[in-house]
């Protein structure tokens, strides 16, 4: 008997399946979803951009943390951060947490 047949016999085992398929599809679903969140107004040839970030909720100091990877901070207002310096490669990478809302260019005065 496989592996795979026994668990599929077990509730156990197939809770612990079930809990693994939606972790993949939500994964599989933030990677599909990352490249609509990227404005096409970034588009361009230079090698790093400023962007802003938008949110469905106000920054906390963990989502600001975690935006820094990507680029230095240059600011943050009521639902958005400001990000300078971000590479165009990590444009996708940048917008696939869910709590990201979109990634456009920086706002004038931003």
């Amino acid at each position: 008997m496989s592996l795979l047949s026994e668990a599929l016999r077990s509730t156990k085992g197939r809770i612990v399946l079930g809990v693994v398929v939606v972790w993949a599809a939500f994964q599989i679903w933030l990677t599909l979803a990352a490249p609509g969140k990227v404005s096409p107004q970034l588009a361009g040839a230079s090698e790093k951009v400023n962007v802003q970030v938008e949110l469905p909720f106000t920054p906390e100091r963990f989502h600001v943390q975690s935006l820094q990877q990507y680029g230095r901070v240059a600011g943050a207002d009521d639902n958005s951060v400001a990000l300078r310096g971000v590479k165009r490669t990590d444009l996708n990478a940048l917008a696939r947490p869910y709590w990201v809302k979109g990634v456009g260019p920086i706002k004038e005065g931003g």
